[in-house]
């Protein structure tokens, strides 16, 4: 229905940021940037008609370009950790850059997919959408081929955002994309997330050791904190005692775990998980056709030198992610899912967040 286009800053070496905002025909907007393929805002509208900004972020470029935390990015080539930062493929080492003092990778270098500068392709339809495309070379990031991506953002007319990826590559290489919102239905200012209630279609989980680098072990989640087969809210079992639960927080319990979703071997675009907020009424639905999700609890939210919009100072756990992408670490682990592109084939997928209201 509408796309205004407007200058949002200038990269330190002159090149111009661009901000684009989407409206569809309920009044439901949502503003991207050309860099990182961030989205800055997402205003959805509660029980009562009144619309929020549901999705954190920072007021200016400079944040964006100083501050850490992938607040609102596309995240590859490779999402997740890679452990050691290095994999094998056909037999050929890869040695990449660590992006952590324990030498591990996280999503995909010093220079992934976050800090790019994207080209864009408006399409002022019915549905306003999108199109953002990059070509990362060979060697990008120490990762081998030509990976050519279009991620397209569509607002529905339904009040959903689509994300739909598309990426080739001239040469076997390895990829795990996603987008990392950070969301709070209640407003991205309005507190802590742990009363929100969760639904993930989930039958286990990723474990990992004290750097969050997967061990291996596919987990099951009966009688465990990672259970949200029945809805619940995020916080009630943090107060559990678990090992898993502590590494994620670090001095507290968090979830930043890997949820393999039930059934992921029978690919489909289906409804994985749903996020409510009782006080504002505000419904997210999660679609996906990808096997697993990241749930993210904001347990490193604490970098006061980058406040969120408005000045509103960082603190944990008042936002989560819902990260769709296929096992983290994968490339190292035989029983974990297939990371591996090749020539030839075309790695096409969709997400979706769906907004509503009860």
């Amino acid at each position: 229905m509408s796309i205004l286009k407007e200058l949002y800053g200038k990269m330190p070496d002159g090149r111009a940021v661009y901000r684009y905002t989407l409206e569809n025909k309920n009044g439901m907007k949502m503003k991207v940037l050309n860099y990182g393929g961030v989205v800055t805002e997402l205003w959805a509208p509660d029980r009562n008609g009144c619309f929020t900004d549901v999705i954190g972020g920072y007021d200016c470029l400079e944040s964006y370009l100083g501050a850490d935390g992938f607040q609102g990015t596309l995240v590859g080539r490779v999402a997740n950790r890679i452990g050691n930062a290095r994999f094998t493929l056909d037999g050929v080492e890869y040695q990449l850059d660590a992006t952590s003092d324990n030498g591990h990778q996280l999503h995909g270098g010093l220079k992934g997919f976050d800090k790019y500068l994207w080209d864009v392709k408006e399409i002022d339809a019915e549905e306003p959408a999108l199109e953002l495309h990059i070509l990362s070379p060979d060697g990008d990031q120490k990762y081998p081929g030509n990976f050519d991506l279009t991620v397209t953002y569509t607002l529905t007319n339904k009040n959903a955002w689509n994300i739909h990826y598309v990426a080739t590559t001239d040469k076997p290489t390895i990829t795990n994309l996603t987008q990392h919102a950070y969301f709070n239905l209640g407003g991205y200012a309005s507190g802590s997330i742990l009363d929100t209630e969760l639904m993930l279609d989930a039958d286990s989980y990723i474990r990992t050791d004290a750097d969050l680098i997967p061990t291996g072990e596919i987990k099951a989640v009966d009688g465990t904190p990672f259970d949200f087969r029945t809805a619940k809210t995020i916080g009630r079992d943090l107060a559990v005692e678990n090992e898993d639960l502590l590494l994620a927080g670090g001095s507290f319990n968090g979830y930043d775990h890997c949820f393999n979703f039930t059934g992921r071997d029978t690919l489909g675009f289906v409804k994985r998980g749903e996020a409510y907020d009782k006080v504002s009424g505000r419904v997210m639905e999660l679609y996906t056709d990808r096997p697993c999700v990241q749930l993210y609890t904001g347990n490193f939210l604490t970098n006061a030198a980058f406040p969120f919009k408005g000045g509103y100072k960082q603190s944990v756990q008042t936002l989560f992610c819902l990260e769709t992408q296929i096992m983290p670490d994968s490339i190292n682990h035989e029983n974990f899912t297939n990371s591996v592109l090749r020539p030839g084939e075309v790695l096409d997928t969709t997400t979706e967040y769906r907004f509503s209201t009860k």
